[in-house]
């Protein structure tokens, strides 16, 4: 009697759920999608619109990532751009993903105190949004890779890939074995719906993981295109702080030498046909690395432009202030 009066219950709430659902979307302006809360809440009403939005579909299906296909070097294609974040706030990760018209973010581990649980509450928060959440794990090292994909992430920067058994490395991390990796097989967890309805994630999964290397050093230029050939090799970064310290310019990226190199690494990139991404919160350095064909730039970080915002707000009001 509890068990039939509990699904009842569970029933009317759904029923609920749904029509509620369906009277917001009515009401919102054309293209504009509902709140999170109903998209997590009514997954079935909202598979349709997940199918075109986002590839978030039903539960018996894998989530597509958009990103790694719209990072592939192709003619015409629109490049992808980004923000960095290190906040580790579920409230800018749901702003990024639904406000903000960009197409990508970093979730960043390396730098950041963004730890596991962070991880996952940006993810869930993020995920069936417009922009995709990318994990920079704080090292090339499959225990923590194995933990975040497992949390349902699906792209993955790896810092500091300097040869190509590295990132042969990075690569198994993120592949099961029998499927050329060493990824650990768990069967109840979020990336593959806790084990409900979606039987073919194991051999799914690589198709839509994309595996980002950072090319900070040297010895990573000096084997870039051993690196890039590795299969399972979705893009190479460039990261313009650790090279320029690796070239004896420690906190001048924009040192001639730097530069130089740097545009040299983005045409032999393209000579792979592998993306290549960058990060500055230059602007005009951004649009350079565009130029030069880069695939995906993030323009900037949420910490950077917080602070930015604050400084040139305070520094304003405070001179203003003189007047009075």
């Amino acid at each position: 009697m509890m068990a039939m009066t509990t699904m009842r219950t569970f029933q009317r709430a759904r029923h609920q759920v749904v029509a509620g659902s369906q009277l917001v979307r009515r009401l919102l302006p054309a293209g504009q999608h509902a709140p999170p809360v109903f998209q997590f809440c009514n997954a079935k009403a909202f598979s349709d619109t997940a199918k075109v939005d986002s590839g978030a579909t039903d539960s018996s299906r894998l989530r597509i990532n958009r990103f790694k296909s719209a990072i592939r070097p192709a003619p015409g294609h629109r490049r992808q751009i980004g923000l960095w974040t290190g906040l580790k706030s579920t409230m800018v990760a749901e702003m990024i993903s639904f406000a903000s018209g960009l197409d990508w973010f970093v979730i960043d581990m390396e730098h950041c105190p963004n730890e596991l649980g962070d991880v996952l509450l940006q993810l869930q928060a993020s995920q069936r949004g417009n922009a995709e959440p990318v994990v920079r794990v704080p090292w090339n090292e499959p225990v923590v890779v194995k933990r975040v994909l497992d949390l349902g992430a699906q792209s993955i920067i790896f810092p500091l890939v300097s040869t190509a058994e590295e990132a042969r490395q990075a690569v198994e991390a993120t592949r099961y074995p029998s499927l050329g990796g060493i990824r650990g097989v768990m069967s109840l967890m979020r990336m593959n719906n806790y084990g409900v309805q979606l039987p073919h994630y194991y051999h799914e999964a690589a198709n839509q993981i994309c595996n980002i290397v950072q090319i900070e050093t040297l010895q990573a230029v000096e084997n870039l295109e051993a690196i890039a050939a590795v299969d399972g090799v979705d893009a190479l970064f460039v990261g313009p702080s650790d090279l320029s310290a690796s070239m004896g310019h420690l906190g001048n990226p924009q040192h001639p030498d730097v530069r130089s190199k740097i545009a040299e690494v983005f045409g032999r990139i393209a000579a792979t046909g592998k993306a290549s991404g960058f990060l500055t919160a230059n602007h005009a350095d951004c649009k350079w690395a565009l130029s030069l064909g880069c695939n995906f730039v993030a323009v900037g970080s949420d910490v950077q432009m917080l602070t930015s915002a604050a400084r040139a707000a305070a520094t304003d009001f405070h001179a203003f202030c003189q007047t009075l």
